[in-house]
């Protein structure tokens, strides 16, 4: 007898699903654990600061999702295997990576190498190391999704118009590592893909975090959708790649930005 086809809320649902997030009380890590929890599924948030960490799982416990945070150093390959342990420990498995997690020492273009070397620390072997791990893990049992939270600054060049007269603007580091993400994404793919573990990236455009009114008047004019994306607006694009519904889909990018690079 065939096997019945699943329906599309059957696709989206994460019931069951184990899933880490790194960098989950930031501005876009928040939406990111909120969504992967209201889906269904058993939700680590980790980062470094457990403190805040603790305090935003706190949150969404109250508001009835299943969320636990746990403390990790990704720029040390030691701790990520340890939070990876940590995961089997309490969940017996983990289904979901999504690699958020950043560091931003850097703030312009004149910065000191050392800052540069340390952004790499996390924003590149760091993410490679937990790509790695999590990817061998979740591939001896043949499945599994990996996201990676990219940024329009690594498919675009920057548009200093943006900043002008502001004390603030877009570090170089920043793009290096994003624009390396991408390509760390499709290998991760190809490597991992054959045993069943998809990798795919999300690319968020600017977010709304009450910046300077100048600022977002400016970015708000390059989209198509003349806004800054919001507190929902990961969401979809997040549960859709972490769930079935996305199970032919594979070494992606997924563009969130209101048309800011299509212009």
């Amino acid at each position: 007898m065939p096997q019945r086809t699943k329906t599309v809320q059957e696709l989206f649902d994460l019931k069951d699903r184990v899933a880490v997030v790194t960098g989950g009380a930031g501005l876009f890590g928040r939406q990111i654990v909120e969504a992967l929890a209201e889906a269904g599924a058993q939700t680590f948030m980790a980062s470094r600061n457990l403190e805040k960490l603790r305090a935003q799982a706190e949150a969404f416990r109250q508001a009835g999702l299943d969320v636990e945070a746990l403390q990790f150093d990704q720029a040390l390959e030691p701790s990520v295997l340890q939070l990876l342990e940590q995961v089997i420990d309490k969940a017996g498995k983990v289904d979901i990576l999504v690699n958020n997690s950043v560091l931003r020492p850097m703030s312009d273009w004149s910065g000191p190498a050392a800052d540069f070397a340390k952004s790499m620390e996390v924003n590149a072997t760091g993410v490679f190391l937990m790509t790695r791990a999590f990817g061998e893990r979740m591939a001896v049992r043949g499945r599994g999704s990996i996201i990676n939270i990219g940024s329009i600054q690594g498919i675009v060049g920057p548009d200093f118009t943006l900043y002008k007269d502001l004390d603030w603007g877009s570090p170089v580091d920043y793009f290096f590592h994003k624009g390396g993400l991408l390509q760390l994404t499709r290998y991760a793919a190809s490597r991992l893909g054959p045993r069943g573990v998809r990798v795919n990236i999300v690319t968020p455009g600017g977010f709304f975090n009450r910046q300077d009114p100048r600022f977002v008047e400016r970015y708000n004019a390059r989209t198509f959708l003349g806004r800054m994306a919001d507190e929902a607006d990961l969401k979809g694009a997040i549960v859709f790649l972490a769930s079935e519904a996305s199970a032919y889909v594979t070494g992606a990018n997924i563009v969130v930005d209101g048309g800011y690079t299509s212009q």
